[in-house]
């Protein structure tokens, strides 16, 4: 049950924050593998590129992917928040005293994050893949004519088997693993010292809330190189035998980005990523706790 109350906390959250995932995504591929000044900028910053997006390719459009988003958000974060549960239940994240241990639950994470990425990649390449699809007037990086979900996985599948259903995802557990690591640490910790704290009652809502925000300001920080990473190999074109066009793998595309873009490549889109990153985070914590807090009072009322 875990897993589904995970993975519904996270699909709540991606309604919300689809439009901000479609921005990010663009910025991120915007002038790839070019130096600054060297290519025409679509989109100036977060707000500019609602405007420019919804004008050009309609107000839709903002929510493009919207639904292996959040297919994608519910398997991963399904496997990944349930995962971690599954950690904390079993005893892994704490001190023989009691007490959460910052490095066990960091590895926990990480761990959980890695199980995540993993069975959900297929359905992350989708999404970008048609979230960075725009008309011609405003297309940046590789575009892929999907029409929808299972056009996209039908086709991947149909020209390049299951491999190429899980291209990028080196990258994938990569970039969740960090972003999983930092999130559930910091905010198993924070809570943990809020709670502690006296300032709320203990496992309210509010601590909830606050533990989340500093969570989510982390996992942006940390996470955007990896994130850029990601969507650089998921987009790209592959040729007949499934080679990437641009890249080779992950440590050749952050080579390749660091030649040509420079460090600020690796933070294309950090705007964009915290506008989407940081209210994504707090939702799907606050939904994940306040809707296992829910089950297990309705477990307590059935039981009596």
């Amino acid at each position: 049950m875990e897993f589904v109350l995970g993975g519904v906390a996270a699909s709540c959250a991606a309604v919300f924050t689809n439009p901000m995932e479609v921005v990010k995504t663009r910025m991120q591929v915007q002038g790839e593998l070019k130096h600054r000044g060297a290519y025409p900028v679509y989109y100036k910053n977060v707000f500019h590129a609602f405007v420019v997006i919804a004008k050009n390719d309609g107000l839709l459009a903002l929510q493009s992917g919207l639904v292996p988003a959040l297919w994608y958000q519910f398997v991963m974060n399904g496997a990944r928040l349930g995962s971690f549960q599954a950690f904390v239940d079993y005893g892994l994240t704490k001190t023989a005293s009691g007490d959460v241990s910052f490095p066990r639950t960091l590895v926990a994470g990480a761990a959980s994050g890695c199980i995540g990425a993993y069975l959900a990649s297929p359905l992350y390449l989708v999404k970008t893949h048609l979230q960075t699809n725009s008309t011609s007037k405003i297309a940046i990086g590789d575009q892929h004519e999907w029409h929808s979900m299972s056009d996209g996985l039908r086709k991947i599948y149909t020209q390049h088997g299951i491999q190429g259903l899980f291209r990028g995802v080196s990258a994938a557990l990569l970039r969740v693993s960090m972003g999983s690591a930092a999130q559930l640490s910091t905010f198993a910790k924070s809570r943990e010292m809020i709670d502690n704290s006296g300032w709320f009652q203990r496992n309210s809502w509010k601590s909830t809330l606050m533990a989340s925000c500093v969570s989510g300001s982390v996992v942006v920080a940390l996470m955007t190189p990896f994130d850029v990473v990601s969507t650089r190999l998921y987009n790209q074109q592959v040729s007949k035998d499934g080679r990437g066009a641009k890249y080779n793998g992950v440590f050749d595309c952050i080579l390749k980005m660091f030649r040509s873009e420079g460090l600020w490549g690796f933070y294309k889109g950090w705007g964009a990523s915290f506008t989407r990153l940081a209210p994504h985070t707090v939702l799907s914590l606050v939904f994940w706790s306040e809707l296992r807090k829910f089950y297990h009072s309705l477990e307590k009322s059935e039981s009596k």
